[in-house]
């Protein structure tokens, strides 16, 4: 079996990124001459070859899934998990190896890697880490274009505008949102919610926006629920006519919340969510949803590293956004 960054870590002491890093002399690295000498000796004593050129049938390559959740995460955010199917099946379709990891532990990450497509929030230090293991990468939900890298996105300001104009032929123009704030696995890049942005835009636009009816959370039901009942006690009779909420569990916690304070959804409050999850059908009433092509978005991912993969050079990068559906439920009028 061939060795491996981690044998050569197990050995060392030190990190797999911070010995590919040193194994492919950067020198924006700062280590110390010693552990430099460490880490070549420790290589060539254990026969370490970096294999930078494998075969260029598409059916022999081996990618990497770097999920910046981690699984447990995952399950509760359906998102993610359906985009992970989806490479995951389109891989199996090619014949694709793809290899796993959560929570972005680029720890486990191997040279052999001929690809990688990333899942979730990265930040630069993070970035710079995946591009040392392999320049063919596809960052998904994150855009990277501006670094040279693919980037796969969803339409968000698109889907924006057309809920705003939805509710405003319904009459209503008192519009609050329940958005999300989160930070890299590092902690070293605080992710701003697009949905927050262009939502913000949009009622701007109809010098409609009101901060008072802006509220953050952070994406987890229960995040969703409190943030509600934050709102319901602030603003009581203020309470805005509607709300957008940046994903479906958020938007069941808040239906609870609701639902607790006996008022009426949705004629009294209605409510859009994003993503249109299994979990928007699920819950009473049912959630009105901005429905995103996860699945596709999986394979869309794959499909763009095969370009990369297959091609004789680096092909120049691409931004792709997909486009979205509103999926209307009980949960709006």
């Amino acid at each position: 079996m061939a060795t491996t960054l981690k044998d050569i870590a197990e050995k060392t002491g030190l990190s797999p990124t911070t010995i590919s890093r040193v194994l492919n002399y950067d020198k924006t690295l700062s280590v110390s001459d010693e552990t430099r000498d460490q880490i070549f000796s420790v290589a060539e004593k254990l026969n370490y070859i970096k294999s930078h050129h494998r075969s260029s049938s598409i059916s022999t390559k081996k990618i990497a899934l770097v999920q910046w959740y981690s699984e447990e995460k995952e399950q509760d955010d359906l998102y993610y998990l359906m985009i992970r199917k989806g490479v995951e099946k389109r891989g199996q379709q090619l014949g694709i190896e793809v290899m796993n990891i959560f929570k972005n532990d680029t720890s486990t990450l191997e040279t052999d890697i001929d690809g990688i497509i990333a899942v979730g929030k990265f930040s630069p230090e993070q970035v710079k880490d995946l591009a040392l293991v392999t320049d063919k990468i596809v960052f998904v939900d994150d855009d990277q274009f501006a670094k040279g890298f693919d980037s796969l996105l969803t339409n968000i300001s698109l889907a924006m505008k057309k809920i705003v104009d939805f509710f405003w032929k319904e009459k209503i123009r008192d519009i609050g949102l329940i958005y999300g704030e989160e930070e890299t696995t590092d902690h070293l890049r605080k992710i701003i919610d697009r949905r927050y942005i262009a939502f913000k835009k949009e009622l701007s636009e109809k010098h409609a926006y009101d901060p008072k009816l802006v509220f953050k959370g952070d994406f987890t039901n229960d995040s969703g629920y409190q943030v509600m009942k934050e709102a319901i006690r602030k603003l009581k009779d203020r309470l805005p006519h509607a709300f957008f909420i940046s994903n479906d569990p958020m938007a069941a916690g808040a239906l609870k919340a609701l639902r607790e304070a006996k008022i009426e959804i949705p004629k009294r409050v209605s409510i859009f969510s994003f993503n249109n999850t299994s979990l928007a059908s699920y819950v009473y009433p049912e959630l009105s949803s901005v429905a995103v092509g996860t699945e596709e978005m999986g394979m869309a991912a794959i499909n763009m590293l095969k370009d990369q993969l297959t091609a004789s050079k680096q092909p120049l990068a691409k931004r792709v956004e997909l486009e979205t559906r509103l999926i209307f439920r009980q949960s709006t009028l």
